[in-house]
């Protein structure tokens, strides 16, 4: 025990003899003694005790603030010397007997007194006892000053830490040196080689690892990763952050008491000593510190919990600096990268201001080369070489339409790869594709690949990495085209190069218009070589285009074959196919039938991604998935999508289900890896269905086999696979039969209200009842809720037998002529908007008193939807309508929103009144005794359910709960 500490009740040690101690014979404990005194003020007592003479029979007690209260006694001495020891120490009254002597000596509130036997050297023996008095005290005021010295030290560290946390907060270092300095710093302070820091956000219920240091445990946090708590079921860090009180002791010891489960843990060894105290900020828990120790069950104390929280809220403020300092730079940044693209801007608009005056200038000369004398082949090239300087055109060409529109022909051309360009008829190239529309048409390789797979152009020569292409019009109807197109991938032009281009093409098409008259007559005489030539090009074109539509026509063929046995969105087989395959691999002899297995997957939460981020990034979501499953298939093996987010794969050559089983495993955890789909990291799960074929069966069997064993995947937990078993198709058809007699029980009314009485536990006046459903079923009998309550809930024929059952309890309000009548209210009855006028219509038609009905609602119900939660809660309230909580603590963050709802009790779950007076007394009365000081506090009645014995009952009523609900009053009845 350290200094400073107080015995609680006065402790005896029956100490040897001299003699007995220098032939090492061990002492022994009287039976009266009860415990040994402190440890100091004892080993301190025995050092003044072996400087007794010889033999000589002794008995010393004291009383101090930092020594405690206690006595020693030689083996050999009588008991009375320690009752005159004793009660000299408690009592200045006491005195010397016959045989015995006392000394007693006091400085302040510390007492020392030493019994002797009286003897013939009296003399030596009350010298003796004086000094061992006097000695004794000073040894305690000794221990006093060690304990001062200690504390004093302790608070020049604690000073010391504080102000390296403060420097810290204000430092230039990155966010992991700062955290790695604060380890260091807490270091210091106490043990703290496995350390981590956590950050909490209590209204999303999601956490990030903000540093995390431990020697066994080799996980490694990233800081930036959030994780929600429904991730870590199992962890102490949760409990702590939920209930954000410090926590001390050994790992085990603690998930017991705070109801944490062990059964598999999943995160991080045990440890022997666990130490976690919160973060708060206004009041809220934010986050949390924890060191803990592998090595010493004892490790850490209370005193070292208290500084580790004092600690906790200097290391929560300078990391609130750090992360503001952060912010601050991030701003700076931002605003520098406004001001970067504001130049930019700036800069842009004076390229754009000189672009316009070279676009000026050359429109200037293109109108003098229509008026200056030469050849049409000169205007050509100088209309090339103005072109050329307001953009790349180092291939450049003019098409233009004959004069019946059927050819192409080419005035000019210059090209690095294709030196001439003949006239042609007309056809579907990319020129004719810029006439035929009479758009500008700018196109890189992959849109050219896109138009020509779709028949709608066919490219003609060199392959052009990008092209642009603008109409030359004549009375508003296109004739011709200009092109520039470029064989590098590095360059390519741009949206703008095409507005520049289209608005050169129209001043050129009068420049052109003026030449082409001048030469028209020039180009009379080779008129008829240009037909021959058209009429040769033209049949090879028609050559040509007759065997590309017959390729084309056998090409669509084979894309709708594909079609038909493909997905379209993953290009999987789809269930055509999978049928197919399944019924060919069963119809073979069953000599030489070959086993397989079938897997049917089903996405976790698909519907959340669709609803969250859209359909588009659940399509490829989709298409990422088709891809892992893919990788991972065999030769033998056949992965198939059949719709929606539900894949089926077929694995060849398994005949032991174990292989199977193995192929789930590998599936789960390959989808388990993070995706990144539409800017956001998504973590999906599936859960998977296993069917192993067998003897007659068929395709069809063996998906829904598989469909039936997923659905009993997802029902276990999810993100895991079962194995199809008969039990599994025995209890689908006990559903299927169990849903079609509860349709038929709604027509037919057979639901009914059993009454179980609420009394005041003081008297056990009955203060109300809560209506508890009931089926009156024609084969089973009476069935109470957790028989269909599930398929209900599944189909939502709930709803409807809730409302019959609500029908009948408000019809009889007027039976029970006694106090108020509670029905139970799902969180599906929320979700609908007209719920409190339909129930108030229900209680205006029967004239019922609506003051006399209550509402049992769930913690789910609360916060499903707050907002609309806490209206209906007002408007049912403003009728009269109070509400109940049921199964107060079950869930799991009430306790930050009951505050503001109107809620009229709080009922003490069924499960923490049981505990009373059980294995678990302990932690049910503190969490009873928590619950109805919290209800206290906000003025909220309390309800405890489940009450069975008088035992519960009076420790109840002696913690102030007002009411209680059980069978001690009542089992639930018919009226």
């Amino acid at each position: 025990m350290g200094l400073g500490a107080r015995v609680a009740c006065e402790v005896l040690v029956i100490l040897p003899s001299v003699t007995d101690r220098q032939n090492h014979v061990p002492h022994r404990q009287r039976p009266d003694a009860h415990a040994q005194p402190p440890a100091d003020a004892a080993a301190r007592a025995w050092e003044i005790l072996s400087t007794a003479p010889v033999k000589l029979a002794v008995a010393i007690a004291w009383r101090s603030a930092r020594g405690g209260t206690g006595a020693i006694l030689t083996q050999d001495a009588p008991a009375t010397l320690l009752d005159l020891a004793t009660a000299a120490r408690d009592d200045d009254t006491a005195a010397c007997t016959s045989d015995a002597r006392v000394f007693r000596t006091l400085r302040g509130d510390a007492c020392a007194a030493v019994a002797i036997a009286s003897g013939p050297d009296d003399a030596i023996r009350s010298a003796w006892a004086r000094l061992a008095a006097n000695g004794l005290l000073a040894a305690l005021d000794a221990m006093a000053a060690e304990h001062d010295v200690a504390m004093l030290q302790r608070s020049e560290r604690l000073q010391q830490a504080l102000y390296e946390i403060a420097d810290l907060a204000g430092s230039s270092l990155e966010m992991g040196e700062v955290l790695a300095r604060i380890h260091g710093v807490v270091g210091g302070l106490m043990t703290a080689e496995n350390f981590y820091i956590v950050l909490y956000d209590d209204l999303r219920e999601t956490l990030r690892f903000l540093y995390f240091v431990d020697a066994l445990d080799p996980w490694v946090a990233d800081p930036e990763q959030e994780l929600h708590v429904n991730d870590m079921p199992n962890s102490l860090t949760i409990a702590l952050l939920r209930e954000g009180q410090p926590m001390l002791g050994p790992s085990a010891q603690l998930r017991r008491a705070h109801g944490v489960a062990d059964s598999e843990l999943l995160h991080g060894p045990d440890s022997a000593d666990w130490l976690g105290v919160p973060l708060r900020r206004d009041g809220r828990v934010c986050g949390a510190i924890v060191v803990q120790s592998y090595d010493r069950p004892d490790r850490y104390s209370h005193e070292d919990r208290a500084l580790l929280e004092f600690v906790a809220q200097h290391i929560l403020t300078a990391l609130d600096r750090k992360q503001a300092q952060a912010e601050l730079e991030r701003r700076v940044d931002s605003r520098t990268l406004e001001l970067q693209e504001a130049n930019l801007v700036l800069q842009a608009q004076i390229a754009e201001r000189g672009r316009a005056e070279r676009l000026q200038r050359a429109l200037y000369r293109i109108s003098e080369l229509s008026v200056t004398a030469g050849s049409v082949e000169r205007f050509y090239a100088d209309l090339h070489a103005i072109v050329g300087e307001l953009l790349y055109a180092r291939n450049f060409y003019i098409a233009m339409l004959s004069q019946d529109g059927q050819r192409l022909e080419f005035p000019y051309s210059v090209d690095e790869r294709d030196a001439a360009r003949r006239p042609r008829q007309r056809a579907n190239g990319l020129t004719e594709y810029v006439i035929d529309s009479g758009e500008p048409l700018l196109a890189r390789r992959e849109s050219i690949v896109l138009l020509e797979a779709t028949g709608e152009l066919q490219s003609r020569g060199t392959h052009a990495q990008c092209w642009l292409g603008v109409p030359l019009s004549r009375d508003g109807r296109p004739v011709g085209a200009i092109a520039v197109q470029s064989y590098d991938p590095e360059i390519s032009f741009a949206q703008s190069d095409q507005a520049l281009l289209t608005f050169v093409a129209h001043h050129i098409d009068s420049a052109l218009e003026r030449k082409r008259a001048q030469e028209a007559l020039k180009a009379a005489h080779t008129d008829l070589e240009f037909r021959v030539d058209a009429r040769t090009r033209e049949l090879e074109e028609a050559n040509r285009e007759l065997r590309a539509q017959i390729g084309e026509r056998v090409r669509a063929q084979q894309r709708l074959v594909h079609q038909a046995r493909h997905d379209p969105l993953t290009g999987l087989p789809n269930r055509v196919q999978l049928l197919e395959r399944l019924n060919a691999a069963l119809a073979s002899s069953e000599s030489r039938q070959e086993p397989f297995a079938v897997l049917f997957l089903d996405l976790d939460r698909f519907k959340l991604v669709n609803d969250s981020v859209g359909h588009a990034a659940g399509d490829a979501m989709l298409v990422e998935i088709a891809q892992r499953v893919s990788a991972l298939l065999g030769p033998q093996d056949m992965a198939a999508r059949l719709g929606g987010d539900e894949f089926a794969l077929v694995l060849g050559g398994v005949d032991d289900a174990s292989v199977a089983d193995t192929m789930a495993a590998a599936l789960l955890a390959t989808l388990a890896r993070p995706m990144w789909v539409a800017g956001r990291e998504l973590y999906p799960s599936a859960s998977i269905g296993i069917a192993m074929s067998h003897p007659g069966a068929d395709g069809d069997g063996l998906l829904r086999d598989a469909d039936a064993a997923m659905y009993r995947a997802k029902a276990r937990g999810r993100d895991r696979s079962e194995r199809f078993d008969e039990a599994m198709r025995a209890e689908a058809t006990r559903l299927l039969d169990l849903e079609a007699d509860l349709r038929r029980a709604i027509l037919q009314d057979a639901f009914e209200p059993y009454y179980q009485p609420i009394v005041r536990l003081s008297d056990g006046a009955v203060i109300g009842h809560e209506a508890l459903l009931r089926w009156r079923h024609e084969l089973h009998g009476m069935l109470t809720p957790g028989d269909f309550i599930g398929v209900g809930e599944d189909t939502g024929l709930i709803e409807q037998v809730d409302w019959l059952m609500y029908r009948r309890v408000i019809r009889d309000l007027h039976v029970l002529e006694r106090g108020y009548v509670s029905i139970n209210v799902s969180p599906r009855h929320f979700r609908s908007d007209d719920f409190v006028e339909r129930l108030m219509q229900l209680v205006d038609e029967a004239g019922a008193d609506p003051s006399r009905l209550r509402i049992e609602i769930t913690e789910v119900a609360l916060l499903d939807d707050a907002p609309r939660a806490l209206r209906m809660l007002n408007l049912l309230r403003e009728r009269g309508v109070l509400a109940l909580l049921d199964d107060f603590g079950t869930g799991f963050s009430a306790l930050s929103y009951l505050h503001r709802f109107p809620i009229q009790s709080l009922k003490i779950d069924q499960s923490f009144v049981q505990g009373l007076g059980s294995d678990l007394h302990a932690e049910s009365l503190a969490l009873v005794r928590a619950i109805l000081a919290l209800a206290g506090t906000l003025g909220i009645d309390t309800i405890a359910e489940g009450v069975e014995t008088q035992a519960q009952r009076d420790l109840l009523n002696e913690l102030g709960c007002l009411y209680g609900q059980g069978y001690l009053y009542g089992r639930p009845a018919p009226l």
